[in-house]
């Protein structure tokens, strides 16, 4: 395979904002990045992650493309899932030897609307849809599985939101951030039990870009690349009923071919929007008790739709430059309860 790396990253303040549109929550960000990349346009490949229905807009990824730079003639892609994935596609579009550096970028507003509630739509048609179960309510189903059968608490729950937030401190860009106590947190009503809010993943607006560089020309901008040395990504069955819950066979069999297990982990990135979903990931993924996973701060503390995958990429990726991980695992998702996952493993020189 060829050398691959992440050489900069950019990710837009996840707020809530009726003042912007999506060009102009993307546009200072891809100017971010690509400032920090060191490589001058046109890039050899761009590609985005987005969602039209969730945009409300009929393509939406086309007039994001104003952010981008579509002048000269640009070669262009677009995925319609998280950013990750576009990721994805920008890194075999460089291993297939059609591109040595690439742009890639996702944006997502969720202000217009009550995203839990537009969610459903994506859910079986026949059946389950016109149900209408919020994205809350599935989580909160797999959440009462999933402590039942490992015998934790909600306690336990409430923890790792307490340690999200405090680790989001140090990120300016993050939703929800600050010290809180697990006693109050617990206080708090039920938004679907055995979930409350501390335990769901904030909405926001927000945009994520990277750009990838192959082998010598991303060590001549980047002193310490991120090397992408595996990334891989599954599915699981659409209908809830037809897996279990509260393991990630996806995540699990995604991690093993990306290579997880080939090294010691320094952190991970997960991309967890629920407080249980981060203890199934890490199960699913292997990752011990010495492993710092989110500092910063993960989806519970900003989850901007179609970006946060893109995003934990990204991070990731930042504490490969600064030396503070030399092997690091980034993962997103996609779908009801962790339905669809990637998983990249990147790695310092």
């Amino acid at each position: 395979m060829r050398d691959v790396a992440i050489v900069s990253f950019a990710s837009a303040p996840n707020r809530r904002t009726d003042l912007r549109n999506e060009v102009e929550i993307l546009m200072p960000v891809v100017q971010e990045a690509v400032a920090r990349s060191g490589i001058a346009r046109p890039f050899d490949f761009t590609c985005s992650g987005s969602s039209d229905f969730l945009q409300g807009t009929p393509f939406a990824f086309v007039i994001a493309l104003d952010a981008a730079g579509a002048w000269p003639p640009i070669a262009e892609s677009h995925v319609e899932m998280d950013g990750a994935w576009a990721l994805y596609e920008a890194w075999v579009k460089i291993q297939a030897g059609q591109a040595e550096t690439a742009l890639v970028y996702a944006f997502g507003k969720s202000s217009p609307g009550d995203l839990p509630e537009v969610l459903a739509t994506q859910l079986d048609p026949y059946l389950v849809a016109p149900l209408w179960p919020d994205s809350v309510s599935l989580a909160a189903l797999q959440a009462r599985a999933w402590l039942e059968k490992t015998g934790n608490s909600e306690r336990d729950l409430a923890a790792i939101a307490v340690r999200s937030r405090r680790d989001a401190k140090a990120n300016p860009n993050a939703t929800l951030s600050g010290d809180f106590e697990i006693a109050k947190l617990l206080a708090e009503p039920y938004v679907a039990a055995p979930l409350r809010a501390h335990d769901c993943s904030p909405s926001c607006d927000g945009a994520v870009a990277v750009v990838l560089a192959a082998g010598d020309r991303a060590r001549g901008v980047c002193k310490r690349p991120a090397w992408i040395r595996g990334i891989d990504h599954r599915i699981e069955p659409h209908a809830l009923g037809m897996r279990d819950l509260t393991v990630s066979s996806s995540t699990r069999i995604a991690g093993e071919k990306a290579g997880v297990g080939n090294g010691a982990v320094d952190l991970a990135e997960l991309h967890a929007p629920f407080t249980h979903q981060e203890a199934i990931l890490r199960e699913a993924l292997g990752l011990g008790a010495g492993v710092a996973v989110n500092p910063s701060g993960g989806a519970l503390t900003a989850n901007p739709m179609m970006a946060a995958g893109l995003a934990r990429i990204g991070e990731a990726a930042s504490r490969i430059w600064d030396g503070s991980a030399r092997r690091a695992i980034a993962h997103a998702t996609s779908g009801p309860c962790l339905q669809q996952n990637l998983v990249c493993v990147l790695e310092g020189e």
